[in-house]
């Protein structure tokens, strides 16, 4: 059961869960606030701990603010595309044809249908997008299950508002976020690697952060990275 807390015009989504300790959470790409409390836990009592925390909260909402935004992509010629971190420029062919991507060196070329939109070209790409990632994240799932000691069922590929992966402990699958694919795979597999965690400690407790600190020690590196690499300029969705 989710509650929300007011203050001033500041609302902080509360989701009482079976954990020790309390988690405030600011995600982007809009600071959205949320804030994981122990079950037992009073609703004026979490209000209190949010108050004490506002201006941690009001500096990561500027961080996001600040932080650089992708402009807005339009899918024309010569227009700058990211893949794994790097930067591509964009070809579009015009063809009366089945719709394609292909990738040669540092370029992109796109091959549409005469008279196909900017949405209809979004789709095209996000789907190869999907196929890209679907070709590195098998492999790491795999390198990953015996050091982990655990078994993913299945994993999702999808659009994300606010974060870049999720995890389903009970059924065994994992989400990424198909944003992924414009970052470096090293971020990727930091991704990956937590929400298999994830499998073994459901919440982010003391023993998750261990079994993550054990076996990918430069995490932290990784997410303050992930965390200040551009922001996507898409409209968001759930």
């Amino acid at each position: 059961m989710t509650e929300t807390i007011q203050i001033g015009e500041l609302s902080i989504w509360v989701t009482k869960k079976d954990i020790k300790n309390v988690h405030l959470s600011v995600h982007p790409p809009d600071g959205r606030v949320t804030l994981a409390a122990p079950t037992v836990t009073r609703l004026d009592v979490a209000r209190a701990y949010a108050i004490s925390r506002l201006g941690w909260i009001r500096q990561q909402q500027e961080k996001l603010r600040d932080q650089a935004r992708e402009t807005p992509r339009r899918f024309i010629e010569r227009e700058s595309h990211y893949l794994w971190g790097r930067r591509h420029l964009l070809s579009v062919a015009h063809r009366d044809a089945k719709p394609s991507v292909s990738l040669d060196h540092k370029r992109i070329t796109l091959t549409v249908r005469p008279g196909s939109d900017s949405g209809k070209r979004a789709e095209i790409i996000h789907e190869w997008h999907k196929s890209l990632l679907h070709d590195v994240v098998r492999p790491l799932i795999q390198k990953w299950e015996p050091k982990l000691k655990v078994k993913v069922t299945g994993y999702f590929l999808q659009r994300m508002k606010t974060k870049w992966g999720s995890c389903n402990h009970c059924a065994g699958h994992i989400r990424l976020n198909t944003e992924l694919v414009k970052k470096p795979k090293d971020l990727l597999e930091y991704v990956i690697v937590h929400e298999m965690v994830h499998l073994r400690e459901p919440t982010h407790s003391e023993r998750f952060v261990a079994i993550l600190q054990e076996h990918y020690p430069t995490w932290r590196e990784a997410r303050a990275e992930l965390n200040e690499l551009p922001l996507s300029a898409e409209a968001w969705r759930e």
